[in-house]
């Protein structure tokens, strides 16, 4: 069993926040592990895992405009059902 239920990933366009910002507010405010933010100002790409995707979506809704969204529940595909 995974240690959160879900994978989260999007990509930011736009954001004006450095990865080492986006990585500090994420662990300071949303539990989950395998944080992944990479990218620039035009560009990022975060990847996650949580039990609570919709605050991380509502972090990153601030930073710029979010799109190819990607919420995958990962205890399901451990249950070989789709996630």
């Amino acid at each position: 069993m995974p240690n959160y239920k879900f994978d989260t990933q999007l990509l930011i366009e736009g954001c004006h926040r450095s990865e080492d910002q986006i990585q500090e507010d994420i662990q300071n405010s949303i539990a989950g592990d395998c944080l992944l933010v990479v990218g620039d100002e035009e560009l990022m790409k975060l990847h996650f895992h949580t039990d609570t995707p919709w605050k991380l979506l509502e972090y990153c809704a601030g930073l710029g405009d979010l799109f190819d969204i990607v919420v995958e529940n990962m205890a399901r595909q451990e249950n070989g059902q789709k996630g």
